[in-house]
């Protein structure tokens, strides 16, 4: 039984693109989901028209993300104000600038305050590779190796073989696939808060409303404790299993 979840995110959105129905879920089973972000997205897009100028993006953001954060049911959101970064010329990405121990022990001490039995953080892929994302990836995977409690370390986003997306981290195949129609509602609420996102929503896949552009599909891999072979049997892959997740095909099984 799951008592408490660690979200470690890098940006305002993350939460609810990558796995806001995930979140639905565990919360509308009570089980209490915390949500801890480096950044406010101060470096983002300002939305279509503009919906603040670029010194108060950060802190609609951050707004935006607690809006989310409340119509997903998460009990707690931290941000640790770290800056991020303009997006560069030919839409290059970029890290924000942190010293990896602080920030590591940062990521530990929210691990031991909500007491989390499992961390669900970026892949090592970065998704569609931002390295902001992976940064976070590294820096959660320390913390919980160096935290006393040992939770279980998913990471997200995990490649689901037959179905093609840019998000998926390649290199981690999913050990859990869910289906997330039925919270659909909820994450398009979710989504809807992010307002200076949606028209990124909708452009990046070329669509008409933001509810299009939510991904039905979301997929996790065990990162820790480690599996050499298998799927995972642990609390946080029998709760997915019994709400209907699936196991997709890993090579060797």
């Amino acid at each position: 039984m799951l008592k408490s979840v660690l979200v470690v995110s890098a940006h305002p959105d993350d939460e609810t693109m990558l796995l806001g129905g995930t979140i639905a879920l565990l919360t509308g089973m009570g089980v209490p989901v915390h949500l801890l972000c480096a950044t406010r997205g101060e470096g983002g897009e300002q939305g279509e028209p503009p919906l603040a100028p670029r010194a108060e993006l950060g802190a609609l953001r951050e707004r935006e993300l607690r809006c989310a954060a409340a119509a997903l049911g998460i009990a707690t959101v931290d941000i640790l104000g770290y800056v991020d970064p303009l997006v560069g010329p030919d839409d290059e990405l970029y890290p924000f600038q942190a010293d990896f121990p602080t920030l590591t022990a940062q990521i530990r001490s929210a691990i031991r305050r909500v007491e989390a039995d499992l961390v669900l953080s970026h892949g090592s892929d970065g998704e569609y590779g931002h390295p902001a994302h992976q940064l976070m990836h590294r820096a959660t995977l320390a913390a919980v190796q160096a935290s006393a409690r040992s939770p279980l370390l998913y990471t997200f986003a995990a490649c689901v073989p037959g179905i093609d997306d840019h998000i998926w981290n390649e290199s981690e195949m999913a050990h859990l696939a869910l289906d997330v129609r039925p919270w659909l509602d909820v994450k398009e609420a979710a989504a809807l808060c992010h307002k200076s996102q949606n028209a990124l929503f909708k452009r990046r896949r070329n669509l008409e409303t933001v509810r299009e552009a939510l991904r039905t599909t979301e997929s996790f891999h065990r990162y820790l404790p480690a599996l050499n072979e298998g799927y995972p049997q642990d609390p946080f892959a029998d709760l997915l299993r019994a709400a209907g997740a699936w196991m997709p095909a890993l090579p060797g099984v």
